[in-house]
């Protein structure tokens, strides 16, 4: 079910910030591109009824190489490398809040009440990406991240998400951007 409310705001706070920010995404991509050797990256996700889509992130890792710069490395642990994501929001395929959308073979994949959470677009921010905020370095720790991933973080993903699914309001949608704000300010 689209709620008209959120659709609107989406439109109106995702225009209002890219001609707010828009020059400083032009020049983390250009700044990327010089980096990296591309500046935009464009990966498939899982969206909304479980439709693939293409997501925008600033590219953090060498084109040839595959490591994560330096630089790389600032855009991903400051989130900057997902201010492209606006654009996607602008164009509908995300909402400002709802799960983060995952590569294939995750949220495609669950089953029973868990597939719920298909029927929501997927979000820049959500709870859950606020408490797994620094899930890279808490990947990192782990003997085994993949399965840590698969059994610890992306089940207590769905759990919040669906959570978010039967409890979700304009409301409560703002409450979830004012925290990402207050969070990393």
């Amino acid at each position: 079910m689209i709620n008209p409310i959120k659709r609107i705001f989406d439109i109106l706070f995702s225009a209002f910030l890219l001609i707010l920010i828009g020059w400083l995404i032009v020049v983390l991509i250009i700044v990327a591109a010089i980096d990296t050797g591309k500046g935009l990256f464009l990966q498939t996700r899982i969206g909304q009824y479980g439709k693939p889509f293409k997501i925008y992130k600033i590219r953090s890792m060498k084109v040839r190489r595959g490591t994560i710069s330096a630089y790389g490395s600032f855009l991903r642990s400051s989130k900057l490398d997902e201010l492209p994501q606006l654009l996607n929001i602008l164009l509908g395929q995300m909402s400002f809040v709802g799960p983060r959308p995952d590569v294939p073979g995750y949220y495609d994949r669950l089953e029973g009440e868990s597939r719920k959470i298909l029927e929501l677009k997927p979000g820049l921010c959500s709870a859950a990406a606020l408490k797994y905020y620094n899930e890279e370095m808490l990947l990192v720790k782990q003997k085994e991240p993949l399965k840590y991933n698969d059994e610890v973080i992306f089940p207590d993903k769905v759990r919040m998400n669906l959570q978010y699914y039967y409890n979700r309001s304009f409301f409560g949608d703002l409450r979830i951007i004012f925290e990402v704000v207050v969070f990393r300010l």
